[in-house]
């Protein structure tokens, strides 16, 4: 309370903190007192055991009253602290809300601001421009292929060539070596 007096204000997460313990500790006082009269009750159970020995009808019908009522409290704590469960469940669930809409709107400025940075005019001219340079490198490329294919078709030409005078001069050594055997 004097925080609003002298000018600080709460965020959602603090006063949601607040309310939640708050509900937790009239929680915690609802069932120290359910536990408190259900002690009296077994104390009221004994007491009724005991007139009813000694023939005291009417301190019996009283004290049984009496064990109604405790009964009936006890009924009313306990509907009070599932209430309070299910208040303090919906608390979690508006912050958690909460949270979402942060999140989400956090998400759309983020998306915002990268909607405003793109220059779509200027990233389809980029794409352009890489298509026509990415094409000009296809047909250098194609050409080079076919100029390393022709050097290589006249090395196997030359290789060809080499091949036959090898051939021609293992025949002649061959004939020579074949005459000199044979001789």
């Amino acid at each position: 309370m004097l925080e609003f007096l002298f000018g600080k204000q709460l965020t959602p997460k603090e006063r949601m903190r607040r309310q939640q313990r708050a509900l937790q500790t009239a929680q915690r006082q609802l069932r120290r007192e359910v536990t408190k009269i259900e002690q009296e009750e077994k104390k009221l159970i004994k007491e009724i055991q005991a007139s009813a020995k000694k023939g005291e009808t009417d301190a019996c019908k009283v004290m049984a009253k009496s064990m109604v009522r405790n009964r009936r409290f006890i009924k009313k704590f306990r509907t009070m602290d599932t209430n309070l469960t299910a208040l303090n469940l919906r608390l979690a669930r508006l912050s958690t809300n909460h949270d979402m809409a942060v999140a989400v709107r956090d998400a759309t400025k983020a998306m915002r601001a990268m909607n405003a940075g793109m220059n779509l005019p200027g990233i389809q001219k980029v794409l352009m421009d890489f298509e026509r340079e990415s094409g000009v490198m296809d047909m250098k490329e194609e050409m080079m292929e076919e100029t390393m294919d022709e050097a290589m078709d006249d090395e196997d030409e030359e290789e060809e060539e080499s091949e036959e005078i090898v051939a021609k001069v293992l025949d002649e050594i061959g004939i020579q070596l074949n005459q000199t055997l044979g001789s």
